[in-house]
């Protein structure tokens, strides 16, 4: 046989090489095109947005010190949750945009897409159903808003059926009233003013409070009684950031990370403490036991 005739009958390397690469090529090239579609179908995540617009909407509770305070002159707003936003803003290097809006509202703003970030909020079962939450901010305990006559430490002394107890209707606070304290009178208001004006005209003799709500009601109206903890157990639930839904994990992740390394470190609280003076609380104001 000569050596054309081998070379004609038989496939060298080199030309297995090109069949090999001819046939991964056309291979790639579908996959990669998919890849290339899928991306372009796929929907901007709320960080891809937030770094694009160069713009982070943040839902704004107007008149909940110590968390936002909006000065009625210049418009500025201040408080613990605007240090916190004002953080985030920083690290991404975009503006902040705050839009008014409410505990309940931002649910709907988030799910609506009005809003980047709520903060401040209680994470729910209910509420897990239609937005999603970072890792907690802080502990909120549990204590009573009570005149000097209420000698009222511990739950289980709270658990009185002589006791008149108020609450604000479907909040934390009332669910904590009704499981631990059972037997006491308890009347659930539409709003946390309402339970204020109990206190006030004694329709009741305490109110059931998370802390930085009882120390500021009680700043603000220092007849309706004084601010202490209740223990055994020591009962709170968590503030966390709300975001929305969707299936990218950045802007979760970058905030849990964020979450963690503040609140680890202690400038969450720092952040809160020096905002109860926006709510005119003193350091001297805030029971010993309440941490943060």
């Amino acid at each position: 046989m000569t050596k054309h005739q081998k070379s004609s009958g038989t496939i060298s390397r080199r030309d297995l090489g090109k069949m090999a690469a001819v046939s991964a090529l056309g291979l790639t090239l579908p996959v990669a095109s998919a890849r290339a579609a899928s991306d372009r179908d796929r929907p901007e995540s709320t960080l891809e947005r937030v770094r694009r617009t160069k713009k982070m909407r943040i839902a704004a509770l107007v008149g909940e010190p110590p968390y936002f305070v909006r000065d009625p002159f210049t418009k500025e707003w201040s408080g613990a949750c605007v240090e916190m936003a004002k953080d985030i803003a920083g690290i991404l290097d975009v503006d902040l945009e705050y839009v008014d809006s409410t505990y309940g509202n931002s649910v709907i703003q988030l799910q609506t897409g009005k809003v980047d970030i709520a903060l401040a909020l209680t994470a729910t079962p209910q509420r897990a159903l239609s937005i999603g939450f970072t890792h907690p901010t802080y502990l909120h305990p549990y204590g009573l808003v009570a005149a000097e006559h209420v000698n009222v430490s511990k739950w289980s002394e709270l658990n009185n059926p002589d006791l008149r107890i108020a609450v604000d209707l479907g909040s934390t606070q009332e669910m904590a009233a009704r499981r631990f304290a059972p037997k006491a009178k308890i009347t659930a208001f539409a709003s946390r003013d309402e339970v204020t004006m109990a206190l006030q005209s004694k329709k009741v003799d305490c109110a059931v409070f998370a802390a930085l709500l009882g120390l500021t009601a009680v700043k603000k109206n220092p007849n309706i009684g004084k601010f202490s903890m209740l223990s055994d157990p020591v009962l709170g639930l968590t503030s966390n950031f709300a975001i929305a839904k969707e299936e990218d994990t950045g802007w979760r992740d970058f905030l849990n990370v964020w979450m963690d390394y503040n609140r680890d470190l202690g400038q969450i609280s720092s952040w809160i403490m020096d905002s109860l003076a926006l709510a005119g609380i003193e350091p001297g104001d805030v029971p010993p036991d309440v941490k943060f």
